[in-house]
């Protein structure tokens, strides 16, 4: 359970205090934008918007900046057109990274992505490369301290959930996309929470890296996760928890 999804849990902890709500703000009205132009400007019948406007006061933006980019979206008012674009990659120690940005520059990000690649040890991949090894899946990450672990695993199970795992400090839970909402529920309902609740890209497969790559990988992670048109990474690395750590401090 040391992969991705922790690593983001663990950085995510790490940066708090300093985020850069600018950045944060400015990629969640991307994507509030393009789900109220894909979906419509209901968050009641638009499961994408609802989501991201979740995040959003997850993160305390101003309502009014949600209202306004919902308005630009629907085409109330005027504003920018995003396309969504997906890229695949390879990582240091051979490790699959998918990627998904929101551009109103297909040509720029690509170019500034290659450029990470290239500075940071990675490599861009052709359509398809990686892909094939992600599939999209709900995923709850609970500290153990919480709850016991058959009684987490009861919950879960009975409101659908598919998967189940722990190791020493927490519970992982893994959901198809239309049960993630309801699982979710089940677990607020019993005033537990969750270190992550999030529609994720979960892989198929992980490849161990060890401590002469797991800096340089992270790194990469970071570099393009910071990228303004970079909406999610995805990478199938499954690191050690005391290198994680040890990273993670640095």
């Amino acid at each position: 359970m040391s992969g991705h999804s922790k690593w983001k849990t663990n950085k995510s902890r790490k940066n708090a205090a300093d985020a850069k709500k600018g950045a944060v703000y400015t990629k969640l009205i991307k994507e509030i934008t393009v789900a109220a132009r894909e979906g419509g400007g209901n968050s009641d019948t638009n499961s994408r918007l609802r989501a991201v406007v979740a995040k959003a006061k997850e993160a305390n933006m101003p309502s009014d900046n949600v209202k306004t980019a919902i308005k630009r979206g629907t085409g109330e008012l005027p504003g920018i057109t995003y396309e969504n674009v997906a890229y695949e990659a390879y990582g240091p120690a051979g490790v699959a990274i998918f990627i998904e940005a929101l551009t109103d520059n297909k040509n720029r990000t690509t170019a500034e992505l290659r450029n990470i690649m290239s500075k940071k040890g990675g490599n861009m991949a052709g359509s398809g490369s990686v892909s094939w090894m992600f599939t999209k899946k709900g995923y709850l990450l609970i500290d153990k301290g919480q709850i016991g672990e058959e009684e987490l695993m009861s919950i879960v199970l009975d409101a659908g959930a598919e998967d189940f795992k722990s190791d020493e400090k927490n519970y992982e839970i893994i959901t198809a996309i239309g049960d993630f909402e309801k699982v979710k529920e089940a677990v607020q309902e019993k005033n537990i929470t969750c270190q992550t609740a999030e529609v994720t890209m979960i892989p198929s497969s992980s490849i161990k890296v060890m401590a002469n790559n797991a800096k340089q990988l992270l790194g990469l992670i970071e570099a393009l996760e910071e990228h303004d048109d970079v909406q999610q990474v995805y990478a199938n690395f499954d690191i050690p928890d005391e290198i994680l750590e040890q990273v993670a401090s640095e």
